[in-house]
């Protein structure tokens, strides 16, 4: 099952990734491949690491790929690795938005800079976890690393609240000073959640540190084109965000079977997607209703199975990123109206 999944994932990739033009296809089909022979490299690096003892599962709040005795370079090289990754993608964000500035079809040789930090510390982090093994993980909460993800696709639900609306097309009423505000500085928290994600695990060969390594390499991949038209394509934003779907129910199945919570993820992100995401990308009303309409067959066909008695699985995930979406708003609007209290 996870492999017909996720080469069904391959597929919607790069089917999306054909809806632009043949500019904006070399650009993010490069970054589709090199991002699928990474996930190979990660794959085959990690025959050596099965040898690596660990402590057993001790449920939902425990990460297991970490070592029993850390040490002091198994930590320092994974905390030094991620800030170092960290500010050096700050840094190329900041200065595309003060020197650089403009939109192009091809490559800045910035883009090309961030491409090549970001393959650099790919390596780093491999050489990393074959000889000090921890990732962040060590001192940090399993919870830390879902919740920045979550994050980042609540604030692209804000970011695009005006031109796509939150819920079936109705626009949340969200100042335009917050909404500027997200879309100016999105950069910083987008490249924080993907990096510190990344460095959070070791780079295990597990089906479903796969599947998440091959997700970040994407967000990796977008995060380094900043500034350009293929940063910006509809179908391709839209698919990182469809990914998620497909890599919480992969693992879900992975981790607790068929049995499991699996279909809270796949009907939850797939709500979110029929509710708010295909507004986006110019779908007609008849496929539009196509697609709503096989979701909800989709979802009584499981539940009839599954028992109705769990159909509010299928309302968790939207409900919690909806209400987050108004939280952060609020927050964003607080800190911008005190920083203006505290310049006059």
């Amino acid at each position: 099952m996870g492999k017909v999944l996720f080469s069904a994932l391959n597929i919607c990739i790069m089917l999306s990734v054909l809806n632009e033009s043949r500019t904006r296809l070399g650009v993010l089909g490069w970054g589709v491949v090199a991002s699928a022979l990474l996930t190979g490299l990660v794959w085959l690096l990690g025959q050596r690491l099965h040898g690596v003892a660990l402590l057993p599962d001790q449920g939902a709040s425990w990460y297991y790929w970490q070592l029993p005795d850390p040490t002091f370079w198994s930590r320092a090289s994974a905390w030094t690795g991620y800030a170092a990754h960290q500010l050096v993608s700050w840094g190329l964000i900041h200065y595309a938005q003060t020197r650089v500035r403009r939109y192009t079809t091809g490559l800045h040789r910035l883009n090309v800079v961030a491409l090549a930090a970001n393959a650099g510390f790919i390596g780093l982090h491999a050489v990393q976890t074959q000889l000090f093994y921890d990732g962040l993980a060590q001192d940090v909460s399993i919870f830390s690393s879902q919740g920045s993800v979550v994050l980042l696709l609540v604030a692209v639900l804000l970011m695009e609240n005006r031109r796509r609306g939150l819920v079936l097309t109705w626009s949340a009423p969200i100042s335009e000073q917050v909404v500027g505000f997200v879309r100016r500085y999105h950069g910083y928290l987008f490249s924080w959640a993907a990096i510190y994600t990344f460095w959070y695990h070791p780079m295990e060969s597990t089906s479903g540190h796969l599947i998440g390594f091959f997700y970040m390499f994407l967000l990796l991949v977008q995060s380094s084109l900043m500034f350009t038209t293929a940063h910006t394509n509809r179908w391709w934003t839209l698919t990182l965000e469809l990914l998620v779907a497909v890599h919480g129910t992969l693992v879900a199945v992975m981790n607790s079977g068929p049995d499991g919570v699996w279909p809270m993820f796949l009907f939850g992100f797939v709500a979110i997607f029929v509710l708010t995401q295909m507004h986006g990308v110019g779908l007609g009303a008849a496929a539009r209703w196509w697609i709503g309409g096989a979701f909800v067959v989709a979802a009584l066909g499981v539940y009839s199975w599954r028992g109705f008695g769990r159909i509010d699985e299928v309302v968790r995930i939207p409900l919690i990123e909806y209400l987050l979406v108004g939280v952060l708003a609020l927050l964003i609007w607080a800190g911008v109206r005190l920083a203006a209290l505290v310049r006059s």
